[in-house]
């Protein structure tokens, strides 16, 4: 029996901080609020999600040619020949029907940076990382029996219910 299937990664996962179709719905509501070129967009998400975070332009280029695909937004040129995006009924109709779920991703960045950049949440973010640094060592180092992953979850959840009651 080979061995290959059992070897562990030792590179830490890399964290994704958009679950599937949301660049593409903040990518439209930025573009929404006023016709953006793609420079724009990189620094409005950029300036959102706070942090060392920046698109690439690997990441909103076929973004916004998704977008522009489906007919949400189209292009126009600039006198300087730029491309500038603009939204479209189609995009203006997608972007309604998506309305909570855009109010959701604005809502967990604007926390998360609130919790980054303020002084006075300090305390809250080092309590944040060792919770995430003590599941990490965890998880790496042993091997969690079902029991094991409930009573962690438990205790997760019992810390979410005391502070959701303060």
């Amino acid at each position: 029996m080979s061995n290959i299937g059992l070897i562990k990664s030792t590179e830490k996962p890399r964290k994704r901080l958009f679950e599937a179709g949301q660049m593409k719905l903040l990518v439209l509501h930025f573009i929404a609020q006023s016709p953006k070129y793609s420079y724009d967009i990189i620094k409005d998400v950029a300036s959102l999600v706070g942090g060392n975070y920046k698109p690439s332009t690997g990441t909103i280029c076929p973004t916004i040619n998704y977008l522009e695909e489906h007919q949400y937004t189209q292009a126009e040129l600039s006198a300087d020949d730029r491309k500038q995006y603009c939204i479209t009924p189609t995009g203006l109709q997608h972007l309604e029907e998506n309305q909570e779920t855009v109010k959701k991703i604005l809502d967990r960045f604007n926390t998360r940076k609130q919790i980054q950049n303020n002084e006075h949440y300090v305390d809250i973010k080092r309590a944040m990382e060792n919770l995430k640094t003590s599941l990490r060592l965890k998880l790496s180092h042993a091997e969690l029996s079902s029991k094991d992953v409930l009573k962690i979850a438990e205790q997760i959840d019992q810390a979410a219910a005391n502070i959701t009651r303060l």
